[in-house]
């Protein structure tokens, strides 16, 4: 289902197991508008969603439901086996990149199953794999098909090229843009 294209367009992220068991949500997301993003972003169909941040995690219908300790900027690019969070922290936007299935959209939940790979590129931009381990395990745990572990691979690969090149969306400006645009719609919404 496309997403909307609304001032006021909140929706929950949903990240699953290869199982279908939930891994984490996170509630209260902004999705941008079209008209607020950059033309390249619109080119390539993202969904970029604003967090908050600050916030505890909360019990709601038996799950806990996460929060970033800072605001982040998402990035959920169509086909795509990773998504982008960037965060941002008083020395900078760090990114947390998550090896993942491409994104879907249901209603207002955004959903992807997490492969365990992520990779952390930090303000001074050095950037580094992790959690290598994990994939290893679930992939034996989960039964992965070969198919999916090459997708997973490839995603990997693509994501630290998109990395290494400081393609989009990987521009601290942007995300600073993108954060202060869903402010000032906040100021909006609470003045009405």
């Amino acid at each position: 289902m496309p997403y909307k294209d609304t001032e006021r367009d909140v929706v929950d992220i949903k990240s699953f197991k290869h199982d279908g068991s939930v891994h984490r949500v996170w509630s209260d997301n902004w999705v941008l508008p079209k008209q607020y993003m950059l033309h390249t972003h619109v080119e390539q169909q993202m969904c970029v969603v604003v967090h908050a941040g600050g916030r505890q995690p909360k019990q709601k219908e038996g799950q806990t439901y996460w929060t970033n300790r800072t605001p982040s900027v998402t990035f959920f690019i169509p086909k795509m086996w990773y998504n982008i969070v960037a965060l941002i922290e008083k020395n900078g936007v760090r990114y947390y990149c998550n090896v993942a299935s491409p994104f879907m959209r249901y209603d207002q939940t955004i959903t992807y199953i997490d492969y365990d790979y992520d990779v952390i590129k930090y303000p001074d931009g050095s950037y580094y794999v992790i959690d290598q381990e994990d994939y290893y395990a679930h992939r034996k745990l989960y039964q992965y098909s070969r198919e999916v572990d090459h997708k997973v691979k490839l995603g990997l690969t693509h994501l630290m090229s998109r990395i290494a090149q400081n393609a989009p969306p990987f521009d601290d400006v942007c995300v600073l843009r993108y954060y202060d645009r869903w402010l000032m719609a906040r100021t909006k919404w609470n003045a009405l």
